[in-house]
């Protein structure tokens, strides 16, 4: 029976990539996001090309409605859980000076790069529990997609920095809370990675890659972080809960 892992904002950019190197490696697969299904098609047809079964469960992690919605389309349609990635995100939609930010955008930014996981992790983690309990042997995972900007400050995305700092708390919350059961929980901390959230400031980043910013001098792409998940579901790290891995081509390695 093979494994059923739910990858949250899986449609483009960084989550993409974690599901199709889940699919390439037997994974049937959830992916979520808030567009319409018939705009999602392209993406459908790509993953389940890998020879797994792939869904989609439109919704926003930031509603309690949806996040149930979300979890009880897998229930009825796969029966089980086995992983989940916590990867949805947004940043500001407008980049402003802290002295300038809204209320309004930090609360957006809040409610779905750290409500939203935090409230979906507690659904996913309550029936994992239960499949655990009714089968000692089941296996699950929780991964969380976080950022270089849990520590490296941006300040004109601050609410962006702390919800991500926020998130790393939250990984470490769940990896004590989840340890009796034999869940392991980690946390991949994704870099400069090339998706549609930093094509905008490609050029800069092409500069500062140029100049030394990351030891590798290169930008990440998805498959990266793609790999790093993939290899703490499969167990690899078995002994590790709670850790982070650091997907960032040596960015925070302090140098000279």
């Amino acid at each position: 029976m093979k494994p059923v892992a739910l990858v949250t904002g899986g449609s483009r950019g960084i989550g993409k990539g974690i599901c199709r190197k889940l699919c390439e490696n037997g994974y049937n697969v959830a992916f979520n996001g808030v567009r319409p299904e018939d705009q999602v098609q392209e993406t459908l047809e790509e993953l389940s090309s890998a020879g797994t079964e792939v869904i989609y469960c439109q919704g926003d992690i930031s509603s309690s409605d949806d996040r149930s919605a979300v979890i009880e389309k897998i229930r009825s349609h796969f029966g089980r859980l086995n992983v989940l990635v916590n990867n949805a995100g947004v940043a500001p939609r407008e980049r402003k000076d802290p002295l300038k930010a809204t209320e309004e955008s930090y609360e957006r930014v809040m409610r779905i790069n750290l409500q939203g996981p935090y409230f979906l992790t507690q659904g996913a983690a309550r029936w994992m529990v239960a499949q655990k309990q009714e089968n000692p042997s089941f296996s699950a995972t929780i991964v969380n997609v976080g950022s270089i900007s849990a520590t490296v400050v941006s300040p004109k995305r601050g609410e962006y920095c702390i919800s991500k700092a926020g998130l790393a708390m939250h990984s470490k919350i769940w990896a004590v809370r989840l340890a009796e059961y034999d869940i392991p929980v980690y946390e991949v901390r994704p870099g400069i990675i090339k998706t549609d959230m930093t094509s905008a400031v490609t050029e800069k980043y092409d500069r500062l890659i140029a100049g030394g910013l990351t030891a590798q001098p290169r930008w990440g792409y998805p498959e990266d972080v793609g790999k790093g998940v993939l290899s703490l579901v499969e167990g690899d790290f078995p002994y590790s809960t709670g850790e982070v891995i650091m997907i960032d081509g040596g960015l925070s390695v302090q140098r000279l």
